[in-house]
């Protein structure tokens, strides 16, 4: 199925839905949840998305696991997906928070054999034996680091989404602290308390995050800049270290 709304199918009596969906360049699907568990594949471009809990970006042929019923929005840069909707009750195992995942070729080619199915496909044959495999294949797949914690507080959680839309090298901890009205020490104590990291070290995590969709259009040298580093050398070391994969590989002249 190609650019089918969810709705328009959800009903149908097959435990997974695939449907491929072309985005125009920085279409936002805003909040919202479905009662089916999602596979979220771009095949082109990068996607990001938020919950409640969390902000994940997800690389060119990377996906995201969304567990069923999380409310959720995606920002779309230059995507085009092939997304599964699955039944919870095929899908026990599925994660319980989102989870970026890497795709090998073996996936992909499933997933791309699987959107020009019809919606009632039959479930015998190869594409039964198709979508059967795909579950197969995507329980095998392991977590990819790609994503930061979100303070559960509004106040705390309003600065990083703030952040994460437009990263900063130059705002501190004492800013942070000024804007919520606290004293830098207390703010720094029930950030941690709320994320797990300190502010300094979450920001750090952002900015490498906010560098992936900027490696599609630009170099190694001049993405490290623009989020504050001072060599390529230190952002591809700081970029690798948070993400066990260079910055390189999501260069311009990877990713066509």
């Amino acid at each position: 199925m190609r650019n089918v709304p969810l709705a328009e199918v959800d009903h149908i009596d097959r435990a997974v839905l695939p449907i491929g969906t072309d985005y125009a360049p920085g279409h936002v699907l805003d909040w919202h949840e479905h009662r089916r568990a999602q596979f979220l594949y771009g095949a082109t471009g990068v996607m990001a998305v938020d919950t409640a809990e969390g902000a994940w970006t997800v690389p060119p042929e990377r996906a995201v696991l969304i567990p069923p019923a999380t409310r959720h929005r995606v920002r779309m840069l230059g995507v085009s997906t092939r997304s599964l909707y699955i039944e919870p009750r095929a899908v026990p195992w599925w994660p319980t928070t989102c989870t970026v995942v890497d795709v090998p070729p073996l996936l992909r080619e499933l997933l791309l054999a699987a959107a020009e199915f019809e919606p009632d496909y039959r479930l015998s044959g190869r594409e039964g034996s198709i979508a059967a495999l795909l579950l197969y294949e995507i329980a095998e797949r392991a977590p990819l680091p790609f994503h930061v914690g979100m303070p559960a507080s509004a106040d705390l959680a309003r600065l990083c989404r703030a952040y994460l839309d437009a990263p900063d090298p130059d705002v501190t901890n004492a800013s942070w602290a000024a804007a919520t009205a606290m004293s830098e020490r207390a703010f720094t104590r029930r950030f941690r308390a709320e994320t797990g990291d300190s502010p300094a070290v979450w920001r750090g995590r952002a900015r490498l995050l906010a560098a992936v969709p900027l490696l599609g259009t630009a170099s190694v040298s001049d993405v490290g800049g623009r989020i504050g580093y001072s060599s390529p050398a230190a952002f591809t070391a700081a970029f690798t270290r948070a993400f066990g994969v260079p910055p390189s590989r999501f260069t311009v002249s990877r990713t066509r």
